[in-house]
């Protein structure tokens, strides 16, 4: 179900709890909501629609991925770039990485690790940020 997107700074900057089996349908409310924004968004945490809980959806090359309690294990290539998100208003300069190595769960609470680059690394690290509480 497409839930509305939160604003609130406060919330937002709260760290998520992990996510476990029962927060399945949290996660597909996202992937709902990324596909009802994709004319505007290409990730979203799930306290972006309210749920302090630890699950990213994001665009993978037009495939919507969903990662429960992302961790980034390696990162390299730093580079300086700035960032819009749907839950802020305007863009802020953040430092991100070129490629970014990441162990997750899949929505079986599979435990996956896979390597990311380019634009996908990007997003994934913005979203695993607002897991974190910290709002770019």
């Amino acid at each position: 179900m497409v839930q509305p997107i939160i604003r609130d700074v406060i919330f937002l900057g709260q760290k998520s709890a992990p996510a476990t089996e029962a927060d399945l349908q949290t996660a597909q409310d996202l992937l709902d909501t990324l596909n009802a924004h994709a004319d505007e968004c290409v990730g979203l945490a799930a306290n972006m629609i309210g749920v302090a809980k630890c699950i990213i959806a994001f665009d993978d090359g037009g495939l919507p991925q969903l990662m429960l309690n992302p961790e980034i294990l390696k990162a390299g290539g730093p580079y300086q770039t700035t960032e819009a998100c749907l839950s802020l208003q305007g863009r802020r300069p953040t430092t991100r990485y070129r490629t970014i190595k990441v162990r997750w769960q899949n929505e079986k609470m599979q435990t996956r690790i896979k390597s990311f680059s380019g634009w996908t690394a990007q997003i994934i690290q913005h979203e695993i940020d607002h897991c974190n509480g910290i709002i770019i």
